[in-house]
């Protein structure tokens, strides 16, 4: 079986889980690809492509690091759909469950096929300059915001072409399932089950009562514009990805035609990371 390899260096922990996933792999007669910004700690004696090469050539995409790697990840697997494992070095982890020592286990039952896949759906953003980006896909949330200048902007948001409504707001976060808990939670967002295919629309810091986050059907098309005049805006693709909006700022949002593939476990469930992770359900006295 081919491994590649992705990983932050700069997460405490990260050089110890690299070696050790070396040797693994040497040891039971495996494949590996590391992405080449991993050349500095590990020599020139194994194999290395670009993160944005990777996928296309493993079976198993391992990604080492925080959620911000595990996006990173998934914008490098692609249409390509590699199953990604990821392993958790940061402090949340919410998309990386397994821990560095679960690692071994988890490539061992890997290995003898022993795993689920667990699809994840995406998001596909249509913006003019949208090109000059290395990726138009978002596995946790496209988010439409006021850019560097911090003053409310007018969002008009149309549903499949019929007006829906104009926030008043800082900004506007459409999610995924998966990007339930991440800034749309922040916001007040429902917390959905990443399995899910549905589209979240929450509003950032809206100056009205009356509007609250939104959930539309996985078919549908969104089409975000800024009706204030003058006002400079920007579009940010699981807060990784930058563009600034030009004019309208016309944002097109649909349901990509791929998926991420996540290698999960049944021992590490969605609400066993609900309640480890978030501490959900527990009372402000248990919690304690």
């Amino acid at each position: 079986m081919k491994f590649g390899l992705v990983a932050n260096l700069h997460r405490q922990g990260a050089r110890n889980a690299i070696d050790t996933f070396v040797r693994w792999v040497e040891k039971s007669h495996n494949e590996l690809i590391l992405c080449d910004n991993l050349k500095e700690i590990t020599g020139n004696a194994l194999n290395y492509a670009p993160r944005a090469e990777m996928a296309c050539g493993v079976d198993i995409l391992v990604s080492m690091g925080g959620d911000g790697t595990m996006l990173a990840s998934a914008r490098a697997a692609g249409t390509n759909q590699t199953p990604i494992l990821g392993i958790n070095l940061g402090s949340l982890g919410f998309l990386t469950q397994l821990t560095p020592q679960q690692l071994l286990p988890a490539l061992e039952s890997i290995t003898k096929g022993k795993f689920q896949i667990e699809k994840r759906m995406l998001l596909e953003a249509d913006a003019s300059g949208i090109e000059s980006c290395d990726s138009k896909y978002a596995l946790n949330d496209i988010v439409i915001d006021n850019g560097p200048i911090s003053r409310i902007i007018d969002i008009h948001l149309k549903v499949n072409g019929e007006s829906v409504v104009t926030y008043k707001a800082d900004g506007l976060i459409i999610a995924t399932p998966t990007g339930s808990t991440a800034y749309s939670l922040a916001v007040g967002g429902p917390i959905m089950h990443p399995k899910m295919e549905a589209i979240i629309a929450a509003p950032i810091s809206s100056f009205s009562l009356t509007t609250r986050p939104m959930i539309f059907s996985a078919e549908d098309r969104l089409d975000i514009s800024i009706t204030s005049s003058g006002h400079q805006a920007g579009l940010t693709l699981d807060g990784q990805v930058m563009l600034p909006l030009e004019g309208e700022g016309n944002v097109g949002i649909v349901r990509a035609d791929h998926y991420s593939n996540f290698i999960v476990f049944p021992e590490s469930s969605f609400y066993k990371v609900l309640k480890n992770k978030l501490h959900w359900g527990f009372s402000p006295t248990t919690a304690l």
